[in-house]
């Protein structure tokens, strides 16, 4: 049987969120309902998401009529690492390695120095990998996301 590190549901979610919002254009705003339906999210789920990343300082809202969501900042400023531990705290493979548990074998581990090299190497890929190089191009009509990007390889696909 195979075991997998697995990242959250959470964390994907809020990673095509803030993806979907890095790829419209930077003065507009997207009520939730589009960013669930375009990006394959349950509203529910979304709505508490996203409330998470404004008060992270990531996405602002913005109420009313013509209200949504939009980035708080450059999506070139904005890392994988951002978002994830904005939705989940911070990140670390192994409870030795989270500051808050005691291991009673520390001392004497030959296991440690791996687990902190392999998160650091995970870490930085996460620090490194930016919104703004993850964004959808926008097609002709301006839509942007997963149904656009299906339509297209709909049509792409030989008959």
């Amino acid at each position: 049987m195979q075991h997998v590190l697995r990242i959250s549901r959470k964390i994907d979610y809020g990673l095509r969120a803030m993806i979907y919002l890095a790829s419209i254009p930077v003065e507009a705003v997207v009520p939730f309902r589009e960013i669930g339906r375009q990006m394959a999210v349950p509203e529910d789920f979304l709505a508490k998401i996203l409330k998470t990343l404004v008060d992270h300082g990531l996405v602002r809202s913005t109420r009313g009529p013509h209200g949504g969501y939009a980035l708080a900042r450059a999506s070139a400023e904005i890392s994988f690492l951002d978002v994830i531990e904005a939705v989940e705290g911070p990140v670390a493979v192994n409870v030795c390695l989270d500051g808050e548990d005691t291991c009673d074998h520390s001392t004497a581990c030959t296991m440690v120095h791996v687990w902190r090299q392999g998160q650091d190497r995970m870490l930085d890929v996460y620090r490194q990998a930016k919104l703004a190089e993850l964004a959808f191009k926008p097609a002709g009509d301006g839509s942007v996301g997963l149904v656009q990007l299906q339509a297209q390889a709909d049509r792409a696909e030989p008959s």
